[in-house]
């Protein structure tokens, strides 16, 4: 690792020993965030797991029911029917923050799955397959939440990897090294002086002599 080229005095010593201490504070704080990121992410895979397979689930349930439909009523009587089909669902998309980032927080609110369909042409199995798809609405906005997450805690994990591996790898060893080399050249500036000053002295004690 290499150190600074910078010249070895003592106000950039001070200089480079504040740097180095904030750059230590910052790396600190860092690390606690990458340690909070890894918890959330983990926490929310794990989540982002369930909620998939909850959603596998639902929508295996509905397309059962619908091919229990198709099977009873006909497909084109299905196609006609859902024709007919007025339901307002709701979503919504807010934001939550997390250690300075947004995370999109989705929720669904669906409208009750009241009498859409007359007498003739369905049977009950299509009210089923409706009440079955509405259900999974819910499912599918907690999936895409959690994934929407964990892809953005994802990347700013790795972000602030870099930025830690960039402080403890490259930015403080460089700085400890010359913060090394300064003091080690200003000690030997300190012996240097002292040396002379010495033999100055003690040219002058002899010269002082001599003349007595």
């Amino acid at each position: 690792m290499g150190k600074l080229n910078i010249a070895p005095t003592k106000s950039n010593l001070l200089t480079l020993q504040r740097q180095l201490a904030f750059a230590e504070e910052g790396y600190d704080l860092l690390e606690q965030k990458r340690q909070i990121l890894i918890f959330e992410l983990m926490s929310r895979l794990e989540r982002a797991r369930e909620a998939e397979q909850n959603a596998i689930d639902a929508l295996q349930k509905a397309f059962a029911a619908l091919k229990d439909a198709s099977m009873d009523a006909g497909s084109e009587a299905l196609d006609r029917a859902s024709l007919a089909v007025k339901i307002d669902h709701q979503v919504d998309i807010s934001d939550q923050h997390l250690m300075g980032m947004k995370i999109p927080r989705i929720t669904v609110k669906t409208e009750p799955v009241g009498i859409q369909f007359g007498i003739t042409g369905t049977t009950a199995s299509t009210d089923m397959v409706m009440k079955s798809f509405v259900e999974v609405l819910p499912i599918l906005a907690e999936l895409a939440e959690l994934s929407n997450a964990v892809i953005r805690l994802a990347q700013e994990l790795r972000k602030t990897q870099r930025r830690c591996n960039a402080l403890s790898k490259i930015f403080m060893p460089t700085y400890k090294e010359t913060i090394t080399y300064i003091i080690g050249t200003l000690e030997e500036r300190e012996r240097e002086s002292f040396v002379i000053m010495k033999m100055i002295r003690d040219r002058l004690e002899q010269t002082v002599s001599g003349s007595e």
